[in-house]
Protein backbone atom coordinates (compact mmCIF):
# COMPACT_ATOMS: atom_id res chain seq x y z
CA UNK A 1 0.00 0.00 0.00
CA UNK A 2 2.85 2.40 0.90
CA UNK A 3 4.61 1.53 -2.47
CA UNK A 4 1.67 1.94 -4.13
CA UNK A 5 1.08 5.64 -2.94
CA UNK A 6 4.96 6.63 -3.11
CA UNK A 7 4.71 5.39 -6.52
CA UNK A 8 1.24 7.32 -7.30
CA UNK A 9 3.55 10.40 -5.57
CA UNK A 10 6.65 10.09 -8.13
CA UNK A 11 4.23 9.84 -10.83
CA UNK A 12 2.44 13.61 -10.06
CA UNK A 13 5.28 15.13 -9.02
CA UNK A 14 4.97 18.11 -11.10
CA UNK A 15 0.79 18.42 -9.86
CA UNK A 16 2.35 17.81 -6.66
CA UNK A 17 5.28 20.55 -7.06
CA UNK A 18 3.34 22.81 -8.89
CA UNK A 19 0.03 23.26 -5.96
CA UNK A 20 2.58 22.98 -3.52
CA UNK A 21 4.13 26.55 -5.41
CA UNK A 22 0.41 27.53 -5.82
CA UNK A 23 -0.39 27.34 -2.11
CA UNK A 24 2.89 28.48 -0.58
CA UNK A 25 3.15 32.03 -2.94
CA UNK A 26 -0.59 31.98 -2.46
CA UNK A 27 -0.15 32.11 1.12
CA UNK A 28 3.01 34.54 0.59
CA UNK A 29 1.00 36.86 -1.33
CA UNK A 30 -2.63 37.12 1.30
CA UNK A 31 -4.31 36.75 -1.94
CA UNK A 32 -5.59 34.61 -4.44
CA UNK A 33 -3.52 34.01 -7.60
CA UNK A 34 -5.81 35.97 -11.10
CA UNK A 35 -6.55 33.82 -14.08
CA UNK A 36 -6.95 35.57 -17.31
CA UNK A 37 -9.15 34.41 -19.81
CA UNK A 38 -6.19 33.38 -21.98
CA UNK A 39 -5.49 30.85 -19.10
CA UNK A 40 -8.38 29.28 -18.96
CA UNK A 41 -8.33 29.18 -23.14
CA UNK A 42 -4.97 26.98 -23.34
CA UNK A 43 -6.52 24.60 -20.59
CA UNK A 44 -9.68 24.16 -22.51
CA UNK A 45 -7.92 23.73 -25.85
CA UNK A 46 -5.42 21.58 -24.68
CA UNK A 47 -8.73 19.08 -22.90
CA UNK A 48 -9.96 18.95 -25.96
CA UNK A 49 -7.05 17.58 -28.05
CA UNK A 50 -6.46 14.98 -25.19
CA UNK A 51 -9.87 13.82 -25.69
CA UNK A 52 -9.65 13.32 -29.44
CA UNK A 53 -5.78 11.53 -29.30
CA UNK A 54 -7.72 9.31 -26.83
CA UNK A 55 -10.27 8.38 -28.99
CA UNK A 56 -8.17 7.92 -32.21
CA UNK A 57 -5.95 6.09 -29.52
CA UNK A 58 -8.83 3.77 -28.08
CA UNK A 59 -10.48 3.03 -31.49
CA UNK A 60 -6.77 1.25 -32.72
CA UNK A 61 -6.32 4.11 -35.44
CA UNK A 62 -2.53 5.14 -34.16
CA UNK A 63 -2.00 1.17 -34.10
CA UNK A 64 -3.12 0.53 -37.72
CA UNK A 65 -1.60 3.25 -39.23
CA UNK A 66 1.98 2.25 -37.50
CA UNK A 67 1.61 -1.42 -38.24
CA UNK A 68 1.06 -0.67 -42.20
CA UNK A 69 3.64 2.11 -42.18
CA UNK A 70 6.27 -0.84 -40.64
CA UNK A 71 6.18 -3.32 -43.70
CA UNK A 72 8.73 -4.16 -45.27
CA UNK A 73 12.29 -4.41 -44.58
CA UNK A 74 14.57 -0.82 -43.45
CA UNK A 75 12.61 -1.35 -39.74
CA UNK A 76 14.93 1.89 -37.67
CA UNK A 77 14.21 4.09 -40.66
CA UNK A 78 10.95 3.67 -40.34
CA UNK A 79 10.22 3.56 -37.18
CA UNK A 80 12.08 7.16 -36.57
CA UNK A 81 10.92 8.56 -39.19
CA UNK A 82 6.83 6.85 -38.09
CA UNK A 83 7.99 8.30 -34.28
CA UNK A 84 8.62 11.89 -35.70
CA UNK A 85 5.35 12.30 -38.20
CA UNK A 86 3.54 10.90 -35.66
CA UNK A 87 4.87 13.67 -33.10
CA UNK A 88 4.18 16.50 -35.11
CA UNK A 89 0.34 15.97 -35.11
CA UNK A 90 -0.68 14.11 -31.99
CA UNK A 91 2.10 14.91 -29.80
CA UNK A 92 5.62 13.59 -28.70
CA UNK A 93 4.19 11.57 -25.50
CA UNK A 94 1.14 9.91 -27.48
CA UNK A 95 3.57 8.88 -30.28
CA UNK A 96 6.19 7.68 -27.65
CA UNK A 97 3.07 5.39 -26.47
CA UNK A 98 2.03 4.52 -30.09
CA UNK A 99 5.39 3.35 -31.50
CA UNK A 100 7.27 2.19 -28.39
CA UNK A 101 5.07 -0.99 -27.15
CA UNK A 102 5.68 -2.05 -30.98
CA UNK A 103 9.15 -1.55 -30.74
CA UNK A 104 9.40 -3.70 -27.83
CA UNK A 105 6.75 -6.33 -29.44
CA UNK A 106 8.43 -6.92 -32.17
CA UNK A 107 11.90 -9.47 -32.72
CA UNK A 108 14.58 -7.02 -33.78
CA UNK A 109 18.18 -6.68 -31.99
CA UNK A 110 18.98 -3.90 -30.36
CA UNK A 111 15.34 -2.41 -29.38
CA UNK A 112 16.52 -0.36 -26.69
CA UNK A 113 18.56 2.05 -29.27
CA UNK A 114 15.75 2.05 -31.12
CA UNK A 115 13.69 3.27 -28.43
CA UNK A 116 16.36 6.11 -27.62
CA UNK A 117 15.76 7.17 -31.22
CA UNK A 118 12.37 7.31 -31.44
CA UNK A 119 12.27 9.56 -28.10
CA UNK A 120 15.05 12.01 -29.55
CA UNK A 121 13.12 12.00 -33.27
CA UNK A 122 9.66 12.44 -31.04
CA UNK A 123 11.53 15.52 -28.75
CA UNK A 124 12.61 17.02 -32.05
CA UNK A 125 9.40 16.32 -34.59
CA UNK A 126 7.47 17.98 -32.30
CA UNK A 127 9.03 21.13 -32.20
CA UNK A 128 7.81 21.79 -35.48
CA UNK A 129 4.38 22.57 -35.02
CA UNK A 130 1.69 24.37 -32.61
CA UNK A 131 0.34 21.08 -31.63
CA UNK A 132 2.73 19.21 -31.86
CA UNK A 133 3.24 19.20 -27.51
CA UNK A 134 2.03 20.42 -24.48
CA UNK A 135 4.60 23.50 -24.46
CA UNK A 136 4.22 24.45 -28.48
CA UNK A 137 0.26 24.53 -27.92
CA UNK A 138 0.76 26.65 -24.83
CA UNK A 139 3.17 29.52 -25.92
CA UNK A 140 1.63 29.13 -29.46
CA UNK A 141 -1.75 30.42 -28.00
CA UNK A 142 -0.29 32.78 -25.36
CA UNK A 143 2.07 34.56 -27.44
CA UNK A 144 -0.91 34.61 -30.44
CA UNK A 145 1.60 33.97 -32.20
CA UNK A 146 1.30 33.47 -36.10
CA UNK A 147 1.88 29.99 -37.84
CA UNK A 148 4.44 31.24 -40.73
CA UNK A 149 6.44 32.64 -38.01
CA UNK A 150 5.99 30.04 -35.45
CA UNK A 151 7.59 27.75 -37.97
CA UNK A 152 9.96 29.81 -39.55
CA UNK A 153 11.34 30.37 -36.05
CA UNK A 154 11.77 26.30 -35.16
CA UNK A 155 12.39 25.27 -38.59
CA UNK A 156 16.39 25.08 -38.75
CA UNK A 157 15.69 23.12 -34.60
CA UNK A 158 13.47 20.49 -36.53
CA UNK A 159 16.04 20.00 -39.31
CA UNK A 160 19.26 19.62 -37.73
CA UNK A 161 18.03 17.87 -34.39
CA UNK A 162 15.73 15.71 -37.32
CA UNK A 163 18.63 15.35 -39.38
CA UNK A 164 20.90 13.82 -36.33
CA UNK A 165 18.27 11.14 -35.43
CA UNK A 166 17.77 10.12 -38.59
CA UNK A 167 21.20 9.43 -39.33
CA UNK A 168 21.77 7.57 -35.92
CA UNK A 169 19.07 5.15 -37.09
CA UNK A 170 20.61 4.92 -40.58
CA UNK A 171 23.65 4.11 -39.40
CA UNK A 172 22.01 1.29 -36.54
CA UNK A 173 19.77 -0.02 -39.86
CA UNK A 174 23.59 -1.03 -41.45
CA UNK A 175 24.48 -2.75 -38.03
CA UNK A 176 21.98 -5.55 -38.48
CA UNK A 177 20.10 -5.30 -42.11
CA UNK A 178 19.09 -8.91 -42.47
CA UNK A 179 16.84 -9.02 -39.26
CA UNK A 180 15.25 -5.08 -39.20
CA UNK A 181 11.95 -6.46 -40.60
CA UNK A 182 8.48 -5.83 -39.31
CA UNK A 183 6.63 -8.89 -41.91
CA UNK A 184 4.69 -10.76 -39.27
CA UNK A 185 2.98 -8.51 -37.14
CA UNK A 186 -0.88 -9.19 -36.20
CA UNK A 187 -3.51 -7.07 -38.30
CA UNK A 188 -5.62 -4.16 -36.68
CA UNK A 189 -9.02 -3.15 -36.91
CA UNK A 190 -9.73 0.15 -36.44
CA UNK A 191 -13.31 0.35 -34.50
CA UNK A 192 -15.51 3.15 -36.77
CA UNK A 193 -16.30 5.47 -33.62
CA UNK A 194 -12.83 6.43 -34.08
CA UNK A 195 -13.68 7.41 -37.65
CA UNK A 196 -15.46 11.24 -36.21
CA UNK A 197 -12.59 11.93 -34.29
CA UNK A 198 -10.93 12.39 -38.07
CA UNK A 199 -12.81 15.21 -38.27
CA UNK A 200 -13.06 16.81 -34.89
CA UNK A 201 -8.80 16.56 -35.42
CA UNK A 202 -9.48 19.12 -38.67
CA UNK A 203 -11.94 20.97 -36.67
CA UNK A 204 -8.44 21.12 -33.70
CA UNK A 205 -6.26 22.59 -36.19
CA UNK A 206 -8.54 25.44 -37.07
CA UNK A 207 -9.22 26.55 -33.18
CA UNK A 208 -5.43 26.39 -32.53
CA UNK A 209 -4.58 28.30 -35.39
CA UNK A 210 -7.46 30.41 -35.23
CA UNK A 211 -9.19 29.93 -38.35
CA UNK A 212 -12.52 28.74 -36.19
CA UNK A 213 -13.84 30.08 -33.27
CA UNK A 214 -13.17 28.37 -29.77
CA UNK A 215 -16.87 27.35 -29.00
CA UNK A 216 -16.27 24.60 -31.66
CA UNK A 217 -14.51 23.05 -29.44
CA UNK A 218 -17.55 22.15 -27.33
CA UNK A 219 -19.11 19.82 -30.27
CA UNK A 220 -15.58 17.16 -29.09
CA UNK A 221 -17.16 17.67 -25.75
CA UNK A 222 -21.14 16.79 -26.61
CA UNK A 223 -19.56 14.11 -28.94
CA UNK A 224 -17.71 12.44 -26.02
CA UNK A 225 -20.13 12.84 -22.97
CA UNK A 226 -23.15 11.48 -24.96
CA UNK A 227 -21.25 9.07 -27.66
CA UNK A 228 -18.05 8.14 -26.56
CA UNK A 229 -17.09 8.15 -22.95
CA UNK A 230 -14.20 6.26 -23.23
CA UNK A 231 -12.29 9.34 -24.63
CA UNK A 232 -12.57 10.98 -21.10
CA UNK A 233 -10.23 8.96 -19.77
CA UNK A 234 -7.38 11.87 -20.39
CA UNK A 235 -4.67 12.89 -18.70
CA UNK A 236 -6.93 15.00 -16.22
CA UNK A 237 -3.50 15.65 -14.07
CA UNK A 238 -1.80 17.38 -16.25
CA UNK A 239 -4.82 19.50 -17.01
CA UNK A 240 -4.71 20.22 -13.62
CA UNK A 241 -1.02 20.91 -13.25
CA UNK A 242 -1.58 23.53 -15.94
CA UNK A 243 -4.08 25.25 -13.72
CA UNK A 244 -1.79 25.01 -10.46
CA UNK A 245 1.49 26.53 -12.84
CA UNK A 246 -0.67 29.21 -13.89
CA UNK A 247 -1.60 30.73 -10.55
CA UNK A 248 1.49 30.18 -9.02
CA UNK A 249 3.16 32.03 -12.19
CA UNK A 250 0.67 34.44 -11.36
CA UNK A 251 1.99 34.74 -7.46
CA UNK A 252 5.30 34.93 -8.76
CA UNK A 253 4.76 37.88 -11.29
CA UNK A 254 3.39 39.72 -8.45
CA UNK A 255 6.31 38.70 -5.65
CA UNK A 256 9.17 38.85 -8.26
CA UNK A 257 10.98 42.57 -9.99
CA UNK A 258 12.43 39.74 -12.50
CA UNK A 259 12.62 40.16 -16.12
CA UNK A 260 13.98 37.95 -19.23
CA UNK A 261 14.50 40.93 -21.00
CA UNK A 262 17.27 39.77 -22.98
CA UNK A 263 16.65 36.76 -25.63
CA UNK A 264 20.13 34.88 -25.05
CA UNK A 265 19.00 34.98 -21.38
CA UNK A 266 15.26 33.87 -22.26
CA UNK A 267 16.97 30.89 -24.47
CA UNK A 268 19.48 29.61 -21.48
CA UNK A 269 16.91 30.13 -18.57
CA UNK A 270 14.45 28.00 -20.51
CA UNK A 271 16.78 25.51 -21.72
CA UNK A 272 18.44 25.16 -18.27
CA UNK A 273 14.86 25.15 -16.67
CA UNK A 274 13.67 22.05 -18.27
CA UNK A 275 16.61 19.99 -17.06
CA UNK A 276 15.73 21.11 -14.04
CA UNK A 277 11.56 21.02 -14.37
CA UNK A 278 11.31 19.76 -17.67
CA UNK A 279 10.63 21.56 -20.91
CA UNK A 280 6.54 21.90 -20.17
CA UNK A 281 6.73 23.64 -16.75
CA UNK A 282 9.65 25.58 -17.95
CA UNK A 283 7.36 27.39 -20.64
CA UNK A 284 4.98 27.65 -18.25
CA UNK A 285 7.19 29.27 -15.27
CA UNK A 286 9.16 32.09 -17.88
CA UNK A 287 6.83 32.72 -20.22
CA UNK A 288 5.38 35.73 -17.74
CA UNK A 289 8.73 37.14 -17.86
CA UNK A 290 9.76 37.39 -21.41
CA UNK A 291 8.40 38.70 -24.44
CA UNK A 292 11.07 36.75 -26.56
CA UNK A 293 8.78 33.90 -27.15
CA UNK A 294 11.22 32.76 -30.14
CA UNK A 295 14.27 32.42 -27.88
CA UNK A 296 11.23 30.86 -25.15
CA UNK A 297 10.97 28.02 -27.63
CA UNK A 298 14.42 27.03 -29.08
CA UNK A 299 14.97 26.86 -25.40
CA UNK A 300 12.31 24.83 -24.32
CA UNK A 301 13.01 22.42 -27.65
CA UNK A 302 16.75 21.88 -26.97
CA UNK A 303 15.70 21.26 -23.60
CA UNK A 304 14.04 18.18 -23.95
CA UNK A 305 16.85 16.95 -24.93
CA UNK A 306 20.37 15.70 -21.97
CA UNK A 307 18.66 13.72 -19.14
CA UNK A 308 15.71 12.01 -18.36
CA UNK A 309 13.57 15.16 -16.95
CA UNK A 310 13.38 17.60 -20.13
CA UNK A 311 10.83 16.19 -21.82
CA UNK A 312 7.74 14.04 -20.61
CA UNK A 313 8.09 11.62 -23.81
CA UNK A 314 11.49 10.49 -22.54
CA UNK A 315 10.27 9.37 -19.07
CA UNK A 316 6.98 7.55 -21.07
CA UNK A 317 9.54 5.89 -23.23
CA UNK A 318 11.90 4.69 -20.29
CA UNK A 319 9.15 3.50 -18.36
CA UNK A 320 7.68 1.56 -21.21
CA UNK A 321 11.12 0.12 -21.77
CA UNK A 322 11.67 -0.34 -17.98
CA UNK A 323 8.91 -2.75 -17.70
CA UNK A 324 9.85 -4.88 -20.72
CA UNK A 325 13.49 -4.90 -19.72
CA UNK A 326 15.79 -6.48 -17.01
CA UNK A 327 18.63 -4.42 -16.96
CA UNK A 328 17.91 -1.01 -17.99
CA UNK A 329 21.14 0.33 -16.82
CA UNK A 330 22.67 0.52 -20.31
CA UNK A 331 19.61 2.11 -21.25
CA UNK A 332 19.99 5.06 -18.98
CA UNK A 333 23.58 4.93 -19.86
CA UNK A 334 23.42 5.25 -24.04
CA UNK A 335 20.13 7.71 -23.67
CA UNK A 336 22.61 9.98 -21.59
CA UNK A 337 25.12 9.73 -24.19
CA UNK A 338 22.91 10.49 -26.97
CA UNK A 339 20.41 12.83 -25.44
CA UNK A 340 23.49 15.03 -24.23
CA UNK A 341 24.95 14.80 -27.66
CA UNK A 342 21.82 16.15 -29.14
CA UNK A 343 21.48 18.64 -26.36
CA UNK A 344 25.35 20.29 -27.69
CA UNK A 345 23.86 19.91 -31.52
CA UNK A 346 20.62 21.59 -30.28
CA UNK A 347 22.91 24.62 -28.57
CA UNK A 348 25.31 24.69 -31.76
CA UNK A 349 21.79 25.02 -33.62
CA UNK A 350 20.65 28.22 -31.59
CA UNK A 351 23.24 29.76 -31.82
CA UNK A 352 24.02 29.45 -35.42
CA UNK A 353 20.55 29.56 -36.64
CA UNK A 354 18.58 31.15 -34.19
Amino acid sequence: MVSRIWEKIIGEWLLIASLAGWGLTTWWRGHWPAYSRSDLRIVFILMIFLMIVKGLEESRFLEWIARRFLRGRGLPIKLVLLTAILSMFITNDVAILTVVPLTLALEIPRRHILVILETLAANAASALTPFGNPQNIFIFTHYQAQLFDFIRTILPFFLVSLLWAVLLAFREGRRSPDEASGEGAPPVEVERRGIPYLFFFMLFVGVVLRFAPLWLGGLVCLYVVFRDRRSLRIDWMLLATFLAFFGFTDNLAHLMHFNLSSPTRTFLYALLGSQAISNVPSALLFADFTRHWHELLWGVSVGGFGNLIGSLASLIAYRLYQAKATSPHSFLLRFHLLGYATFLVGVVAYFTFG
